[in-house]
């Protein structure tokens, strides 16, 4: 059998054999695969596009604001001081796609992943409507430059270059806000130079990325490729060739060499020869051997996903890992107050001690008290600082013993402790300060203590 359709070995399908870029022109594939990913595609787009816009119970459903320090994921609210609960949602995030690999493989590369969702979904289809099939690109690309050919390659960057920049701005939106973004897109950017340089990056990186360096991103920069071999193994499901059945091709296996497997792949690879780590199992093989399998009257399914043959202890490590960090955020979320409040000691001297006219001796301790309002949805709400709750003999001295708060707001405010020497020589002193529902506890110092 003729080796006419046999990729390298001693080298990727997408380098040459000294390492400069072979550029890839993946045919285009038809098949109940494809339609899946095709939905699913679109209902991420969509949701990347909408997210900053929704709104949930009067919060945007993500907001980063690091600026101010305020973020908002899926309507539950977190402040700087609340990066601990964070951990729960960022170390969700990392063992739900370790899991999810080590039972179904590479399933994020290939149906969730942004780089493919946006190539895919987007990139690959305005491509296709404005330069043709596959093969049409492929001969331009290698004709003379004509000004026909220069106008087709003009057309397509600027409908790239279009999207890349809704692309910027909906990302930019993420972290300032929908209300902050459509107020500098009516602006100058000179008005607002650091969200303009951001959004600007991060399109160009995004045109630069969709539009030309695509499958090698996959294969040279991305981590992911790399953890697969660690989160994997021989019960992963996978996207897997069966060789039983295909081998010999064209000589009494099923497999009948068309190479179509490999001219739909979108890195190149041919998945007869086993997992490989530029495989991103996006099964478009599948399709594209599925199609051939039925004009040659053969069953589908040489090409297909292997099945699990049993959970392995790791998948239900990783489970119950997630069952507890989904527990810990549960139960810090239903724990966590709404009003915020901290007693910090002021920088002065920790105490004064002051004789006063009756004769006493008292001790003053002067505290800065951090009040925040941590409910975007409330109104404002009425702070009450409650002198009852402190020790006998301890007075509270402040001219703010009640302010308001309104949502999402921070105040500070002078609070003074005075308290005879006796207290702290009987070691009594200890006492709380009630802030609304909060009680703060205030550690008195002074020369006995």
């Amino acid at each position: 059998m003729s080796r006419l359709y046999e990729l390298p070995t001693d080298h990727l399908a997408s380098s040459t054999q000294d390492g400069h870029r072979v550029y890839l022109y993946p045919a285009d594939v038809r098949g109940r695969l494809r339609r899946i990913r095709t939905g699913i595609n679109t209902v991420l787009i969509l949701v990347f596009l909408s997210l900053p816009w929704i709104r949930i119970g009067g919060r945007p459903a993500i907001l980063l604001n690091l600026p101010e320090r305020k973020f908002a994921i899926l309507g539950i609210q977190f402040w700087a001081h609340d990066v601990p609960m964070l951990f729960f949602v960022i170390a969700g995030a990392v063992l739900s796609i370790a899991f999810v690999t080590s039972v179904w493989g590479r399933v994020w590369c290939g149906y969730a992943c942004p780089q493919t969702v946006f190539i895919d979904g987007v990139f690959r289809r305005l491509e296709r409507w404005i330069e043709g099939d596959s093969w049409t690109r492929r001969k331009r690309d290698a004709s003379a430059l004509t000004a026909s050919k220069l106008g087709i390659k003009a057309i397509k960057w600027s409908a790239f270059a279009l999207v890349s920049l809704v692309i910027g701005h909906s990302f930019l939106a993420y972290f300032v806000g929908t209300e902050a973004i459509g107020r500098m897109m009516s602006q100058s950017p000179l008005e607002n130079p650091g969200a303009f340089g951001v959004m600007a990056f991060i399109s160009g990186l995004v045109l630069f990325d969709f539009g030309w360096f695509r499958e090698q991103f996959c294969i040279v920069a991305c981590p992911y490729g790399r953890l697969q071999s660690v989160l994997m193994d021989d019960r992963s499901m996978v996207v897997g060739y069966d060789p039983a059945r295909g081998e010999p091709r064209g000589e009494g296996g099923d497999c009948v060499n068309c190479y179509r497997c490999v001219a739909v792949c979108p890195t190149g690879v041919d998945i007869r020869r086993g997992t490989q780590m530029e495989c991103i199992a996006c099964t478009a093989c599948m399709d594209a051997c599925d199609e051939v399998m039925t004009r040659t009257g053969r069953p589908t399914g040489l090409i297909r996903y292997t099945s699990v043959s049993a959970l392995k202890p790791r998948s239900f490590a990783y489970a119950a890992v997630l069952l507890m960090l989904a527990g810990g955020l549960t139960f810090t979320l239903s724990t966590r107050s709404l009003i915020s409040a901290e007693l910090v000691r002021a920088i002065e001297a920790p105490y004064q001690v002051i004789p006063d006219s009756d004769g006493v001796v008292r001790v003053t301790n002067h505290f800065k008290l951090d009040v925040r309002n941590q409910d975007f949805k409330a109104s404002r709400v009425r702070i009450e600082l409650a002198p009852e709750s402190l020790a006998a003999g301890v007075e509270l001295v402040t001219v703010n013993p009640e302010f308001g708060l309104s949502a999402g707001e921070l105040k500070r405010v002078d609070v003074f402790f005075k308290f005879p020497t006796a207290l702290l020589r009987s070691g009594s002193g200890r006492s709380w300060l009630n802030v609304g529902d909060r009680k703060v506890e205030v550690r008195l110092v002074g020369p006995f203590s």
